[in-house]
């Protein structure tokens, strides 16, 4: 049975972005999903050209509030930014809770994306992968 990961940031539009892109594309038995706790309500077009670049973007992929993942089922939650880590809402289902941070490279330009992605990619999958035992 396929393990469940939210990715959960602030703004949901990079950071987040990129870690829900890339542990459904690089972590087998995994999927995931991301939002904020303070949504933008835009992907930051950045982060969307580079999961473009890397073969790895779906239409599916938007920022999005907690409200409409709070009821799923998830059996890893990831916070990626402090104020997230702060914030983090109490799940209805116990759920096991990790922070992995990173700095958002929103504002920044384009090589602080690649930076994030490559960062994102060899400390965050690593990570996934060991706490739901991949």
């Amino acid at each position: 049975m396929e393990k469940k990961v939210l990715i959960l940031c602030t703004g949901n539009s990079c950071r987040s972005i990129i870690a829900e892109a890339q542990i459904n594309a690089f972590v087998e038995g995994a999927s995931s999903d991301s939002s904020g706790v303070k949504a933008s309500g835009r992907v930051n077009p950045n982060a969307k050209k580079l999961l473009e670049q890397k073969g790895i973007w779906k239409e599916e992929y938007h920022s999005k509030v907690i409200d409409t993942v709070i009821d799923n089922e998830y059996d890893l939650v990831v916070t990626v930014c402090g104020h997230a880590n702060e914030t983090c809402p109490m799940f209805p289902k116990a759920v096991k809770v990790i922070h992995v941070g990173f700095e958002d490279p929103d504002g920044k330009d384009f090589a602080a994306f690649e930076a994030t992605y490559e960062e994102i990619l060899e400390t965050l999958l690593p990570k996934v992968k060991k706490e739901l035992g991949l």
